[in-house]
């Protein structure tokens, strides 16, 4: 009798949700926007995001900017976990390669206050990439100072000291050529402008520790912002020309 397929193989193998799964690998989307994606009914889109959901690939979150919306993101980690273990199952020596180190590039990340989302994830990517890449951040409607947890996570969890830095507002990168520019903030995402040269625009959908009064809520955002830096790194390889997009 032959071998189920693993759980991965048996998911991802349908075209629609392969489609999905490749639409969520470019960053966070809405349902609305799967469905203009892969061009199909909403109702079915819906119906094969619970079957990831329920295999563990993909999660959704309330959106922060419209309550009546939700983000999906692609969990890259259990995806990660899941085709290892698919190699596994078919033969010992296929395993992942190492990602290839990043070139030279500019990357932006933006949310509203340039307090606590993207400076850590300025000073997570800097730090994974030793300087390699050229990192910026800034917000449509920067604050006074950097929070004081996004300075505290980021000493006492990663060793980086941010005291010095001040937030900065969008209008002073404006004109400046990124190659990427990712916003991590829902509200942010509708009205980051655009910039010279059309630099690859992702989103990560992640609540602002700052509004929330959970123990840990900045532990957690940095956890998860340095889970999609190590992500990014070998998407910022890529020359854009070549890259997939959803």
């Amino acid at each position: 009798m032959a071998a189920e397929p693993p759980a991965f193989v048996r998911l991802a193998a349908h075209p629609l949700r392969w489609s999905l799964l490749s639409a969520l690998a470019g960053g966070d989307l809405r349902v609305r926007e799967l469905v203009e994606h892969v061009g199909q009914p909403q109702n079915l889109v819906s119906y094969h995001l619970r079957l990831l959901r329920r295999g563990g690939l993909v999660t959704a979150t309330r959106s922060s900017f419209d309550g009546r919306d939700s983000y999906y993101h692609l969990d890259l980690d259990r995806c990660a976990d899941a085709l290892a273990e698919t190699g596994a199952a078919l033969h010992p020596a296929l395993r992942p390669e190492t990602p290839p180190l990043p070139r030279r590039v500019a990357v932006l990340f933006v949310c509203t206050g340039n307090s606590a989302r993207s400076p850590i994830a300025e000073a997570l990517l800097r730090r994974r990439t030793a300087g390699e890449v050229t990192v910026t951040s800034a917000g449509s409607h920067p604050k006074a100072a950097l929070h004081p947890g996004a300075v505290r996570v980021l000493g006492e969890e990663f060793g980086i000291d941010v005291a010095g830095q001040r937030p900065r507002h969008l209008d002073t990168v404006a004109g400046h050529r990124f190659d990427h520019v990712i916003t991590l903030c829902d509200k942010v995402r509708e009205i980051c402008p655009e910039f010279p040269h059309h630099p690859r625009r992702r989103h990560w959908s992640i609540p602002d520790p700052a509004g929330s009064r959970e123990p840990g809520s900045f532990a957690g955002a940095a956890a998860e912002i340095d889970t999609r830096v190590r992500h990014l790194l070998p998407v910022l390889s890529v020359p854009q020309d070549k890259e997939a997009r959803p």
